[in-house]
């Protein structure tokens, strides 16, 4: 969500619709094969009910692991990519020790180590993968109290401080929710980053500002309300934590896609 939001910032024209995959959640614990099937079949969904000009894979397990073979499947429609922010943490590390905090997954993808070799070749990257804080950010982030929250990235942040991180690479789209609070938490003298920056640039590179206005759903013809948040399923109480997540990012609920 904090992508689409900087995304419509920069071009407020654009028309947004977000869809989580939660029925394959979570993706940092899935092999890369399962993480090109659930994220085909979710682009599938996508393509089938939206027709978008453009899509953002907004996660970064996603577009490590699956980004090309998505591309390759998918040719017709313009697909963005995330990737960890490790060129822009190299710029800011002055000791040259750099923490990366993202899934399982996208820690130990093969990517994620190139992209280090390519842009942080002189620095030491400490890697850390945090399914419990990806969990609770997914289920209990937007119902808990500031205190919870600080809590809840304290673990993460006094790893890195332990390993004399001075910057932190958030290598998760969950993250991005948190980001103030992992800044809170490290202080000063640590510099967090992300990719939300150079992911909503690119695709206004890509969309080259045409932009259709309104967005209607193939299946049933009705106009889409802008902004509004998709899941892949959800029980009751989960659609309660969704509506509440909407409520609070001042976003419409879509529903279950």
């Amino acid at each position: 969500i904090p992508y689409m939001i900087d995304l419509k910032k920069k071009m407020p024209e654009a028309r947004c619709l977000y869809l989580g995959d939660t029925e394959h959640f979570p993706y940092g614990e899935k092999s890369v094969s399962q993480i090109i099937e659930c994220s085909g079949s979710a682009i599938e969904r996508i393509i089938s009910r939206w027709q978008p000009k453009t899509i953002i894979i907004a996660c970064n397990t996603i577009s490590v692991a699956a980004l090309d073979s998505l591309r390759t499947r998918f040719p017709q429609v313009p697909i963005v990519g995330t990737v960890p922010a490790v060129k822009l943490a190299a710029k800011f590390s002055k000791n040259r020790r750099i923490g990366f905090l993202a899934t399982n997954a996208a820690v130990n993808h093969p990517y994620s180590k190139k992209l280090i070799e390519d842009f942080a070749s002189d620095c030491t990257v400490i890697s850390r993968g945090d399914p419990d804080l990806i969990a609770f950010i997914e289920h209990d982030f937007f119902i808990a109290s500031e205190a919870e929250r600080l809590e809840a990235v304290k673990p993460a942040v006094d790893f890195f401080i332990r390993n004399d991180c001075d910057t932190i690479i958030l290598g998760c789209t969950h993250f991005t929710h948190v980001a103030s609070y992992v800044q809170k938490a490290a202080g000063e003298g640590i510099k967090v980053v992300d990719s939300r920056d150079g992911v909503s640039n690119q695709a206004i590179r890509v969309e080259l500002g045409s932009c259709v206005p309104v967005v209607q759903d193939a299946g049933t013809g009705s106009e889409i309300p802008d902004m509004s948040f998709f899941v892949t399923a959800a029980d009751d109480e989960q659609e309660k934590e969704y509506r509440t997540l909407c409520k609070n990012c001042n976003i419409p609920w879509g529903g279950i896609l």
